[in-house]
């Protein structure tokens, strides 16, 4: 089922009708077999899948706890890390690095052949699978304490607003709201409810439309101009932008009306001006738990190289990212050119940080527009890393781009839908920025909210798709 659907409008109107009747405890059953429900639709074989991390972890959480010293900790904590890695490296990179190595093999003049298993890969198993495993590695460091309600531990893993495409939840946040007592207030209903209606306009009037622009320049086959290129790739930056910060708040929205919080996964990330911002408000999530999961220990191995630890501790991180997002050469050499921008950021930081010292507080808000626009314009040319099929696209697209480029074939059409769909939501960020306040809208005067809704909602009947178009992080 997908959020953007009617279906979906259905099973959610009837969950939360029961959720509101039921108390706590019957809440958190209902939660928990909806979420079964909801996974199951996309296929009921996979539920399998969540439920031996269910158990492993659990099981993993209590045995780190009862421990009688610390080698048997690390047995329990290694067998949790080792079942998820193993279930996720399966299914999402087993043919990617057999092939990979198949066509190594024959490089260095080896006769290998190897037919791909064509493994299909679970929806969401990213995500949940990174959420359970840091409930293991939390308890391991001691940062908090297992839980014994197998039920209300499997609804964590489970919870279906938020299962397919995060966030990322953490289980010291999470657990503690699904086992204690919930209030739903009007304020947390009408808050849920508007995260909801905004990621719906965020998906279906501009990440499915812009999909319309960016669709044709990488299909198979494909041979456009390099000003084709550029607009959609300006294109794309947006429409996966608000595809999966549609979603998270969505997800936000849809918990929240229950009265659980989840974790803001998106805060403007298009106004960075370095990368350092960029990866603190883009899936905020992902990059808290890279950041604490694999660069920290990483960079703790690496400290006594200096820089170049940092920069190896680094170059390991973001190689991960993009492996995370997908099993594919694209997404290696994306992860790879943002450990590149990130080092490099690094190393220049102390010059950059004495010139700004020197020119006073006038230069750097005179910077700031620059700065915004340049790394904008550095996510940009990444994502036709990102967005390529093969490398063999990745090399014409970058050709075109690049020494290719004549502004006079510009299509005016695409540039057009580009404005047209964005537009609003570029005003909409620009008071969320200033305000500093992802929910200014809620506390503008009404006659504001109402012209709001309205440009929302008549831009949704009229130009939305209502074809419930999946969500682009549903296939990492």
């Amino acid at each position: 089922m997908l959020f953007n659907t009617f279906q979906f409008a259905g099973f959610f109107a009837l969950v939360y009708g029961l959720y509101l009747y039921f108390g706590h405890k019957n809440q958190n059953r209902l939660l928990l077999l909806s979420s079964y429900l909801f996974y199951g639709a996309w296929d009921y074989r996979f539920l399998s899948l969540i439920l031996i991390s269910t158990c492993v972890d659990y099981f993993c959480g209590l045995r780190i706890e009862a421990a009688r010293n610390q080698r048997q900790k690390r047995a329990f904590w290694l067998l949790s890390v080792g079942a998820n890695l193993s279930i996720l490296g399966y299914f999402k990179y087993f043919d990617f690095f057999v092939t990979e190595f198949v066509v190594l093999a024959q490089l260095l003049g080896f006769n290998f052949n190897y037919d791909s298993l064509s493994i299909v890969l679970p929806v969401g198993i990213s995500f949940y699978t990174f959420q359970t495993m840091s409930y293991s590695i939390d308890i391991y460091r001691g940062d908090m304490k297992p839980t014994r309600r197998f039920f209300d531990f499997a609804l964590f893993v489970a919870f279906f607003p938020q299962l397919i495409a995060g966030p990322i939840e953490r289980a010291r946040n999470l657990l503690p709201q699904i086992i204690g007592e919930r209030t739903v207030t009007l304020e947390k209903f009408y808050e849920g409810s508007y995260l909801i209606f905004w990621g719906l306009f965020q998906k279906v009037f501009i990440a499915d439309n812009l999909a319309r622009i960016v669709d044709p320049v990488f299909e198979a086959g494909a041979n456009p101009t390099g000003v084709q290129v550029l607009i959609a790739l300006y294109a794309f930056a947006f429409q996966i932008y608000c595809d999966f910060a549609g979603y998270s708040n969505m997800a936000r929205g849809l918990a929240k009306v229950m009265g659980i919080e989840l974790t803001v996964n998106f805060n403007l990330p298009y106004m960075s001006t370095n990368p350092e911002v960029f990866w603190r408000r883009w899936h905020i999530t992902l990059s808290d738990w890279i950041r604490d999961y694999v660069f920290l220990p990483l960079f703790i191995v690496f400290r006594n190289y200096g820089r170049l630890g940092m920069l190896a501790a680094t170059f390991v991180t973001y190689t991960l990212i993009g492996l995370w997002h997908g099993a594919a050469v694209n997404f290696v050499l994306w992860g790879v050119f943002h450990a590149v921008v990130f080092g490099a950021y690094q190393l220049l930081k102390p010059t950059l940080s004495s010139v700004y010292a020197a020119g006073g507080a006038g230069f750097s808000r005179l910077m700031f527009p620059v700065n915004l626009a340049f790394y904008f314009h550095i996510t940009v040319l990444s994502l036709i890393l990102f967005r390529s099929t093969s490398v063999d696209q990745l090399i014409l697209l970058t050709n075109q781009l690049f020494f290719s480029f004549e502004l006079s074939s510009i299509d005016m059409e695409a540039f057009k839908r580009l404005i047209f769909f964005t537009w609003f939501l570029l005003l909409v960020q620009f008071f969320q920025y200033r305000r500093d306040d992802l929910l200014f809208i809620l506390k503008v005067p009404a006659p504001v909210r109402a012209l709001f809704y309205l440009v929302c909602f008549y831009s949704l009947v009229i130009y939305g798709d209502s074809d419930g178009q999946a969500f682009i992080y549903f296939q990492f």
